[in-house]
This record gives C-alpha cells, structure tokens and sequence, in this order.
C-alpha cells in the first residue's frame, strides 16, 4: 500500500483535492475487485441453500422416515461446509490491483494514476520541469475516474449454466408450499407428523357461530382446512360440526393448546335412530341407509385449540371476552324532590346488557328482620351504544325505609356472558323526604322503625302513642288525628308480613297527606306512569300499548302540575329559587309528543333517553314551602328588608316622577314668558324658548295626555318653591335608606356598593331640589334609582347564598328549580311578598315589535325634515339615543 508520504508526490503535492479523489476512487475500486473474487465461490454456498429449501418446500422431510430425514439432514449440513471452503483464498486487493483496473476500465493511457508515484530517470532541472508537467496533464483526467459493478464472470467458472436450476426449484417450491401438503423449513429438525387417511367420501360442514351479542356474523371454515393461521373467534362461540356421508361415525375432536383431546359429543336429535321394523325383529337394509344418516357435533369454544375431524385441522384463537368496567361519574347526589342522582361510565368489548346500583346499609344488625328488600336502583344503559357508554339515572328511593341513613353504593355491570364487574363503592347518605311539618315527619320515623325490624313494633307503638298525648296542642286538625288512631289500631292487630306491609304503606300515606295534600299522590301517579312507559321501551312493547301508556303519562303529568301550580301560587316566593331554566307547560306537552313519535318510529333508545331526561327535569322540581322553625324567622326579618327596600324604590320612583313633572311646567312656565328669573339664573341657559316664543309641540301633548295636575295652575314662581319642598321627601328617603343598610349590617349581611352610591346621588339630588334646580336634581335621582336596583340584586345575591348554605342545597348542593323574578317553574307569574325591582324584562310579541318600529320610523322621518328649533331636535335625537 502506498505511504501517505508517497501520496504527495506528483500533482497530489499542489492539488489535494485531488489527492483526497484519488483515494476515494482506489477504495471502491478494491471493494469491487474483492466481490469480484468473492461471488464466484459463493455460488455453491447458494445452491445448497436453494436445494435445502426446496427438499423443505416440497414437503420431502415430512414424508420420509426419521432415519432418512436425518441422514438427509447431516448430508446438506456436510455440502454447506465443503462450500465455504474456497473462501479459505479471499484476500483484500492490493493499491496498485486498484489502480490498474481504474486505468483499463475507464480507458486511460499512459497511466495517469500511476504515474503520480513515479520519478523521471534522469534527474536534471529541465527533465524535473517536463515532468511535472507530464503528471499535471495526466491528473487532470483523474477527475473522470469509475470503478463501475462487479465483473465476476461466473460463466467462466460455470460453463454449463447449472446455476438456473437451484434457481428454478426454488420458485417452483415455493409456489408449492403455500398449497395444503406444502412443506415447511422447521420440518428437517422435527419429527413427521402422524400421517392421517382422509375419507373422500365424507362430506365435512364446519362453521363457527359468535354469540349474537357480539354482532359478528357466522365463520364457515373450508371443506379441505386450508386456513394456514389460527382463526380469531370471540369467546363463548358455538362450533358446529355437520358430517355426512361415508361412515358416519366419524371421530370428531377439540385438541386443547395443551394436547389434551376432547371428543366432540353428537347432537341427540341427530343420532341414527332404529326403525320401527328394526325394533320388532324384522329384517332392515340397516347398515346402507344409516350410512346416509348426517350427525351434527357442536360444543363451545372457551379456550384456544384446533378441530381435527377425518384428516383435516381447524385452529382456533379464541378472544377472551373481557368482563365489563363501570365507574361513578361523578359522585352520586340528591336532587331537589330527594331522589338520588347517580352518574356513571361503562365499558365492555361487546356491550352492557344490563347495570343497577347495589345499595347496602353500612350499619347492619344480623339479627334484625326488615319488612323490605334492599333498595332497587336499575341504571339506564343506551342500547345502540353499550359498548362505551356514559349516563345519568335518578331514582326516587324516598320511599324506601333505608331513605336517611347511611349507605354503601357499589354499581354493579353485567354483560351478555354473565360477567358481572364492579365499581369501588361510595358511602353516603341515602336521600329522604324532606318534610317541613313536624307532625309529619314524626309519622314516617315511626313507619322507619318497624320496617328495618319488624320487632321494633312496640317501640313504634309508644311513638305513636306519644303524639297523641295532647293532641288539642300538638294535632291541629281533627282529620289527622282520626288518621293516626286508625294507624295505631292496624299497627296493633298488624301481625302477618302482609299486614306489616299494609300498615307502613298506611302510615306512608298518612305523613305525605300531612305534608302535600293531593300533591303526593299525583307525583305518585306521575313515577307509576313514568316506570310502567320505561318498562314498556325497554321490552319492546307494541305501538297500541306505548301509546295507552302515553296517554297514562299525559293525564298524571296533568294532575301533578295542576296541583304542583296551586301550591306554587299559595306559597311565598322563597330566595333559594334561582334556576337556570324556566320550565313551560308547553315543554313538557312537546317532549311528551317527541318521546311517543321515537317509540312509534321504532327509535326506542332516543324514547328511553328523553323519557330519562324527562324524570331528571322532574325530579328538580320543587314546591314552594312555607319554612319552620329558626329559618323561618330569619326569612322572615330577611323579607321585611326586601319590603323597606322595594318602598323606598317605588317612593323615589314616585318622587322622581313628581320632580319631574314640576320641572316641565317650570319650563312651560319660562318659555311662555311668566318668569321673573334674573338674567343669571342658569335655567335660562338650557330653556330658550323658539324664533316666534311658541311652545314646543312635544311638551304640550305630553302635558294634553297627562290631563290637568294641581300644579297646572300654579305660577313659575310657585313651581320653584314647589320644587324646593321636595327636598325634605328626598333626605327623608335618603334617611330610610341608611337605616335598611344598618340593619343588614346587623342582619349579617354585607350592604354592597349600590346603595351607598344611591344615598351620595340622593344627597346630591337633595341639594338640587333645595336650589330649585329641576333637571340635576332629575338626573341624580335616575341614579339614584339604578344604584338602588344594583344594591338589591347584591342584596338577594347575598340571601341566596345564605339560604344555600343552610338549607336550600341540602346534602348535595341541589337547589329548587325556580325563578327570582317571581315565576315558578312552570314559567307563569306567582304570588310574592318581596319587592318589585323593575328591573323584570318582558320579551315583545310580534305586534309590539312592528307598532315601536312604526313608532321610530316616524320619529326618523320628523328628523330628517330639520326641524326649525334646537330644543325639538334636541328631543328627537334623545327619543333615538344618538346624541
């Protein structure tokens, strides 16, 4: 190899660059002389391979005797090794192989690569010149150079072309062995397999049927089990085996992943069956005709395996079929009528068939006897959509004794294979009625201590008992009290379980007419209907009895909402009602409408959801009760606020209104001439009268449509005093207002900014009346008015959310689906002791929207003619708001 220092002779001294080329080229250059020398000898290692693959392929080790597969064996393992022994001559090309095969195979003469290295004969200072030149020349044609491709000219080490045939073979083998009785390359090193005669005569139908909940269709194997890799089946899926023809006492068998072989059972109803002939002794053509006889074998496949029947094989990967995961979304809460509200989320490969809530009591005595099962709580899973499922289910479980006390929920999922999975369980306490009437709630905690244990009877006898010690005091209504001597007299001669049921129901009923009147019993109603309707989507009923059930819904929905508005009407407006939504009956007649139109579509999962969602909304609605007890009371102080607060904004209502009004005449007044104002009087400089001293038009149809006032007949001058002796009512209101913020301070709660920027505005505007000065004094107390709206909306903010910390939330933070601006949630107008803020929007119909747009319509076109007066222009464009 050729030196570094001896790469710098020549041309390579000056020009490294193409010192660096050179290198380049030499170094491919050798690497195709080496495959040059190495192809050749590798051409018999190739054959071998060729040839062992193809004896493979071809299925020849399989079919020969272990003795002679080996031998076979070990003779292909000698050739490979007798191949690799002319390799033993491999060696790595020399520089100057390297230069000489770039010089001939890229036709250079005069050997310019060569020639670099080389020294002139005669060294003398002109041969030295000439032959620097001579090398410059012949480097410049190095810049061309190629090495190209190997030329190993294998013909000349293979005259005859023997190399096409390993070649041949292979493709052919190949081809083969992707047939039935092709070969494999693992065969050499494993023993044969059992060699297995195949009736021809035997007809074989084999198919595999998915569980109908997995939605797959069937699996139809082929008649000569062709099928190279093992077929995925979900698990559970039934495998049946039809044979026919030849002997029909074919061995069917499962042979399991562990070798372990099954036989496959023939179907009852399949089996060749004697005659009645053959019975009596008669001879029959017996072995002929039940060799046409087809059994059919089937079995569930559980675990992977291969079927084996008359010669052929069948493998099986059976997918395990996961057991369903369900999870609470959310934690579970109470919503505003006690039912309780559970979120979850459920998933499973092939879909929830069924989930409920299980619903234990955390406390439990082993000895006890309740009168009632534990609590059911059936969730609504979506049909279509099982598979990954979210939802919401509210129940109402009030009834149920267990309501009140605490309680272990664990959700509990069940798919088609049985699977059952469950959620981490949540302890609460199960939500009960809330009952507002003591006597009433007395009468449900004695049904409760008899129906967790039937043996607590005495002890719910003296509870009743109790109550009517004095009932002059204690039981107000004679009805009542008849009722709970009825209740006592069943609970003493209640002895069988039905009877003990009887009379809690009894006593059920009894507290819920002491609490609601006829409105339980519609709410009632409304559930029954509610559950028979979800029961009749979920069973796919008929069209003729969805809609009987429908209508059933329509007419409780009916009964309850009427006696749901009477009470709404009857009852004070309670602060704790802020919904989000205002509901209307005509909401509830569409969602009906919708809910029957899905059902009768044959979309029964849509009915079954909005009907879901229709017992939601339902289950949030709440009565407006009259409350007891500390918290009465303080609603109570807190209502005599609201009703101070909203006289003093009508009383400045009023006054504004007044002031006003006397500001106008006084205006009137001066433009008709009766003043006798100095000429620095600042009114003069906002009240010019016109070119000819003619009122303005505006003013006086105003003052026409007003009808006469007392004042119409007083003089400029009486106006002005007028106006001055509305500055005792301004600081009189000023006055109340600061005592309403004493006593919420007092009250606990925060007065907001509003009402002290209304108390500085009426000061303000109280100083303007004392002056005689109309229009500020006007101004002020219009802000007066809004900062006095702004204080009450913070203000009932304020008793909202105390109303929510102590009662109105209830264990879960729900609140009562009404409105504070006086509505209840049926959208209509209800009776209420508090304030009118005015600050209440009514939302114009079609024939107020047209008459306000006729309205400034004309009020534009009066602008557009320029009117003469700057007073009158003035006013337009205040109507239009476009100072």
């Amino acid at each position: 190899m050729t030196s570094p220092s001896r790469q710098k002779k020549g041309a390579f001294a000056f020009r490294p660059s193409l010192a660096r080329l050179v290198t380049t080229k030499r170094l491919l250059a050798r690497i195709v002389l080496f495959f040059e020398q190495l192809l050749p000898p590798l051409m018999p290692v190739l054959s071998v391979i060729a040839f062992y693959l193809c004896a493979s392929w071809f299925g020849l080790f399989r079919s020969v005797p272990d003795w002679l597969r080996i031998l076979l064996l070990i003779a292909f393992a000698a050739a490979f090794l007798v191949s690799l022994l002319p390799f033993r001559t491999l060696r790595w090309p020399r520089v100057a192989e390297a230069d000489r095969m770039l010089e001939e195979r890229n036709g250079l003469p005069h050997q310019p690569v060569t020639v670099q290295e080389d020294e002139p004969a005669f060294d003398t200072p002109f041969g030295r010149a000439l032959w620097r030149e001579h090398q410059t020349r012949m480097a410049e044609k190095i810049a061309a150079l190629d090495a190209g491709l190997p030329r190993p000219d294998i013909a000349a080490h293979d005259r005859f072309a023997l190399r096409a045939v390993p070649a041949l073979l292979l493709v052919t083998a190949f081809g083969y062995s992707l047939s039935i009785n092709g070969g494999s390359i693992r065969d050499a090193l494993q023993a044969a397999p059992e060699q297995v005669v195949s009736d021809p005569t035997v007809r074989i139908d084999a198919w595999v049927t998915p569980p109908s909940y997995t939605g797959r269709a069937p699996i139809y194997l082929t008649a000569d089990g062709s099928e190279q890799a093992p077929i995925g089946i979900p698990q559970f899926s039934g495998l049946t085996v039809r044979v026919s023809g030849g002997k029909t006492a074919e061995k069917v068998v499962f042979r399991k992943a562990n070798g372990e072989a099954q036989d496959i059972a023939v179907q009852a109803d399949t089996k060749p069956q004697q005659t009645a002939a053959s019975a009596s002794g008669q001879p029959t053509a017996a072995p002929a005709s039940q060799a046409l006889v087809a059994q059919t074998h089937m079995m569930k496949l559980q675990e992977n395996g291969a079927l084996e029947v008359n010669g052929r094989r069948w493998s099986f990967d059976v997918l395990p079929d996961k057991a369903p995961e369900i999870a609470f979304n959310g934690l579970p809460k109470r919503s505003v009528n006690g039912a309780l509200e559970i979120g979850f989320t459920v998933k499973d490969d092939y879909g929830v068939q069924e989930a409920h809530a299980e619903i234990v009591p955390v406390e439990t005595d082993p000895t006890a006897t309740p009168l009632y099962p534990l609590p059911e709580y059936r969730l609504d899973i979506p049909r279509r959509n099982a598979r990954d499922a979210k939802g919401v289910t509210s129940r109402n479980l009030t009834e149920h004794p267990l309501a009140g006390k605490r309680v272990r929920i664990t959700l509990v999922a069940k798919d088609a294979a049985g699977q059952t999975g469950r959620s981490p369980p949540h302890e609460m306490v199960l939500p009960s009625r809330p009952f507002n009437e003591p006597l009433a709630a007395a009468v449900a905690e004695e049904r409760q201590v008899f129906a967790l244990d039937t043996r607590k009877m005495p002890q719910a006898i003296a509870l009743n008992e109790a109550l009517t010690i004095r009932p002059e005091e204690t039981i107000p209504k004679l009805t009542n009290y008849l009722l709970l001597e009825s209740a006592l007299a069943r609970m003493k001669l209640a002895k069988s379980e039905d009877a003990l049921k009887d009379t809690a129901q009894y006593l059920w009923e009894i507290a819920l007419g002491m609490e609601d009147g006829d409105l339980s019993l519609a709410e009632r109603k409304l559930r029954e209907a509610q559950q028979n309707l979800a029961d009749a989507l979920n069973r796919n009923a008929s069209d003729e009895e969805i809609k009987k059930l429908m209508d059933e819904l329509r007419k409780a929905m009916q009964d309850y909402m009427t006696e749901l508005a009477e009470r709404m009407q009857n009852a004070p407006m309670q602060p704790n009602q802020n919904a989000q939504n205002t509901l209307r009956q005509q909401d509830l007649e569409r969602m009906m409408d919708q809910i029957e139109n899905l059902a009768r579509s044959g979309n029964r999962d849509a009915a079954q959801q909005m009907l879901s969602e229709l017992q939601r909304m339902m289950n949030n609605l709440q009565a407006g009760r009259p409350q007891r007890g500390q918290q009465g009371q303080e609603n109570s102080e807190a209502r005599k606020q609201m009703d101070k607060l909203g006289e003093i904004l009508r009383d400045q209502q009023k006054l504004m209104e007044q002031t006003f009004r006397l500001d106008q005449q006084l205006r009137d007044r001066m433009q008709r001439g009766e003043t006798d104002m100095g000429e620095n009087d600042p009114l003069l400089d906002e009240m010019k009268p016109g070119e000819n001293g003619e009122p303005q038009d505006q003013q006086q149809g105003q003052q026409g449509k007003e009808g006469q006032q007392p004042s119409d007949q007083m003089t400029a001058e009486q106006l002005r005093e007028a106006l001055k002796q509305l500055r005792a009512q301004q600081d009189a209101l000023g006055k109340q207002l600061g005592e309403l913020q004493k006593s919420l301070g007092e009250m606990g709660m925060k007065p907001g900014p509003g009402f002290g920027q209304a108390q500085r505005e009426m000061e303000g505007a109280g100083r303007e009346l004392g002056q005689g000065r109309g229009q500020p004094a006007v101004e002020g107390q219009g802000r007066a008015l809004e900062a006095l709206r702004q204080g009450a909306r913070d203000m009932m903010n304020q008793m909202m959310q105390a109303q929510q910390g102590q009662q109105g939330q209830g264990p879960n933070g729900q609140v009562g689906q009404g409105d504070q601006n006086g509505r209840d949630p049926l959208g209509r107008p209800r009776r209420t002791q508090g304030p009118e803020f005015g600050d209440n929007v009514k939302v114009p119909d079609e024939i107020d929207v047209q008459r306000a747009r006729e309205i400034l319509d004309a009020i534009r076109e009066k602008l557009g003619n320029n009117p003469p007066q700057e007073m009158e222009r003035r006013y337009l464009e205040r109507l239009l708001d476009i100072q």
